[in-house]
C-alpha cells in the first residue's frame, strides 16, 4: 500500500510548480511523468483499463499500456491530474487519482462521455435511477433522507449541455452547486454529505471519472450509476461504438451499477494538487513537501486520511 500511495503523492508534488500557471497541458504531463515513473518501480504486472486516452495520444498514460517491474497482475484505472483547469487556475479540489483491482477488476471502456448519477451510503438499492426524471430522483432522495428537497444540494459540472437538468433540478426545489471540473472529487463527496452538503451528482462527464469514482464509492457503499454515450451519429461517435465492442461492451446502452464498473477487491487513492474540501493541497516549505492522502480499501472497508512529508 506505500508504494501504490506513493504514485498518486508523486503525481500530485510533481503538479506544484504549474499551480496557478495557467498551462493545463505542462502541469498535466508533469503528473503523468511522475505516474508512470512510480508505477514502473512496483513489483507489479499492471494494466491501464482507465486512462487518458488511446496508444495514439502517448505520451499520456494510455488505455493498454503496461507498467510495473512484473509480480502480480493488477489493472488500473488513474487520472494523473483530476481537474487541469482547477489546477492551472489555482482552484480548489484537483487532485492525483489511482486505482488498483484484482485483472478484470475495471469497466474497460474507450475514452468517452458517460452519463452519471451518485448518491451516498446508507440508502434503499436503486433509490435514484438515471432513466427517473430529475424531479424523481430528487423526491426519492428526500423520501429516502426524510427531508424536503429544498434541503438538498446537487452538483453538477458547469456546462452547456447541463443547462436542461440544472433548471429541472432548481425547478424542484433543490439547491445546484456548479463546478467547472474535478467531477471525481464531486462523486465523492456525496459518501460523506454531513460535512460536504452534497446529496447527490448529477450528468455527463468522463467515463474514466465515472469508473475512479465508483473505485472510491464501492469502500463507503454509495450508489453509482452509469452509461457509456456514443452520440452524435459522426466518424468520431462510430469509432468510439466501434473501439467498444472491441473492448467486449455488447451493450452500448447499458446502466452500468457501482459494483460493475468496481469489481472484487479495490485499492483507491487521492492526493490533493490544490486545496479542497476533501484533501488540502501540495504545500512547501525551505527543507520540505507535505501531501495529504485519501486511501480508500474495499477489502478492509477502510478509509484513512495520511499526511505524508518529503524532505528536500
Amino acid at each position: 500500500m506505500i508504494a501504490a500511495t506513493k504514485v498518486a503523492e508523486q503525481a500530485a508534488i510533481a503538479c506544484y510548480d504549474w499551480i496557478g500557471k495557467g498551462n493545463e497541458k505542462l502541469a498535466d504531463q508533469a503528473a503523468v511523468n511522475a505516474m508512470r515513473d512510480e508505477l514502473n518501480q512496483m513489483n507489479i504486472t499492471g494494466t491501464v483499463v482507465i486512462g487518458e486516452g488511446e496508444r495514439d495520444e502517448a505520451p499520456m498514460l494510455y488505455i493498454g499500456e503496461k507498467v510495473g517491474k512484473s509480480g502480480i497482475e493488477v489493472d488500473i484505472a488513474l487520472d494523473p491530474l483530476e481537474g487541469t483547469t482547477i489546477c492551472a487556475t489555482s482552484n480548489p479540489n484537483s487532485l492525483a487519482v489511482i486505482a488498483f483491482a484484482n485483472k478484470g477488476g475495471f469497466l474497460h471502456a474507450p475514452d468517452v462521455y458517460m452519463d452519471k448519477i451518485a448518491v451516498g451510503g446508507g440508502l434503499p438499492i436503486g433509490v435514484v435511477d438515471l432513466d427517473n426524471s430529475p424531479q424523481n430522483n430528487l423526491k426519492n432522495l428526500a423520501l429516502a433522507k426524510k427531508c424536503a428537497i429544498s434541503d438538498l444540494q446537487v452538483i453538477i459540472l458547469r456546462r452547456d449541455r447541463h443547462e436542461e437538468i440544472i433548471a429541472k433540478c432548481r425547478e424542484a426545489g433543490a439547491r445546484v452547486k456548479l463546478i467547472s471540473d474535478g467531477d471525481v472529487a464531486a462523486v465523492i463527496a456525496t459518501a460523506d454529505s454531513e460535512h460536504t452538503g452534497a446529496d447527490l451528482y448529477l450528468g455527463i462527464g468522463g467515463a474514466p471519472e465515472g469508473v475512479l469514482a465508483a473505485a472510491a464509492l464501492r469502500t463507503v457503499g454509495g450508489q453509482m450509476m452509469g452509461r457509456l454515450l456514443f452520440e452524435g451519429g459522426d466518424a468520431n461517435s462510430i469509432r468510439q461504438a466501434a473501439r467498444a465492442q472491441e473492448m467486449g461492451i455488447t451493450d452500448l446502452n447499458k446502466k452500468y451499477l457501482t459494483e460493475e464498473m468496481a469489481k472484487g477487491d479495490v485499492l483507491f487513492i487521492a492526493s490533493g494538487v490544490t486545496d479542497g474540501a476533501m484533501l488540502d493541497g501540495v504545500k512547501k516549505s525551505t527543507n520540505k513537501i507535505i501531501v495529504n492522502s485519501l486511501i480508500m480499501n474495499s477489502a478492509e472497508k477502510s478509509v484513512k486520511k495520511i499526511i505524508s512529508s518529503y524532505y528536500l
